[in-house]
């Protein structure tokens, strides 16, 4: 009896054993693609900042907080051309040739996690002459999507508009609404968002639905 006994406790302790060496090295990898993740950054702090907050002088997003779908789904989309890739948008040209510069699908999952984890920052308004209040019934064509409180549907892959520069939503209606984003037939989740966009009479129009995305922020 005794040795039946020494013996399933030799075998539960080489289990445990086993299952401590496991944990270890799952650990050690996750660690191993934050810092990846971190290094492959490097590449976007020139125009995304360090903190992910963007920089209106390049026209470049806040992305940090975004979620990690999406980030990888729209460093896909810079890399294959389907988005970024019509000669009349100028800033998606930018990023086309930094999307690239990840050449696996392991470095895109990482410099996404890395993203995601990024606290998101207040936006400053640059828009003055939205009006909020007219923006709220507007925006009632975009619950369905980005959700009530703006934060997003990851399965309907609709990003979270918290946090964003009022500036850069504005361009990206205007992309939408004149073809510039979304018309590649390749892009599906674009192609959902044209129509959408293309339901904003002016500009005005664009004015207060941002001055409304923007005031969720609050």
């Amino acid at each position: 009896m005794k040795s039946i006994i020494s013996s399933l406790t030799s075998k539960t302790g080489l289990r445990l054993a086993m299952v401590g060496v496991l944990a270890s090295l799952v650990s050690a990898v996750s660690h191993a693609n934050d810092e990846r993740g971190k290094q492959l950054y490097a590449n976007c702090v020139a125009c995304h900042q360090a903190d992910g907050s963007g920089m209106k002088l390049l026209n470049a997003p806040a992305i940090a907080g975004l979620s990690e779908k999406y980030i990888a789904n729209q460093i896909q989309k810079f890399k294959l051309g389907h988005r970024g890739g019509d000669p009349k948008d100028a800033t998606g040209l930018q990023m086309r040739p930094m999307a690239t510069l990840l050449t696996s699908e392991a470095d895109i999952a990482a410099v996404s996690k890395y993203i995601a984890s990024m606290e998101p920052k207040p936006a400053e308004a640059t828009i003055t002459d939205g009006n909020a209040e007219r923006g709220k019934t507007l925006y009632a064509t975009c619950q369905a999507c980005h959700q009530a409180d703006g934060s997003g549907n990851d399965l309907l892959n609709s990003p979270s508009l918290l946090n964003q520069h009022d500036w850069y939503l504005a361009a990206q209606l205007h992309k939408f609404k004149e073809g510039v984003r979304g018309s590649n037939p390749q892009d599906t989740t674009g192609a959902q968002m044209r129509p959408m966009a293309m339901m904003l009479a002016d500009e005005q129009a664009v004015k207060d639905v941002v001055a409304y995305i923007q005031s969720l922020n609050k």
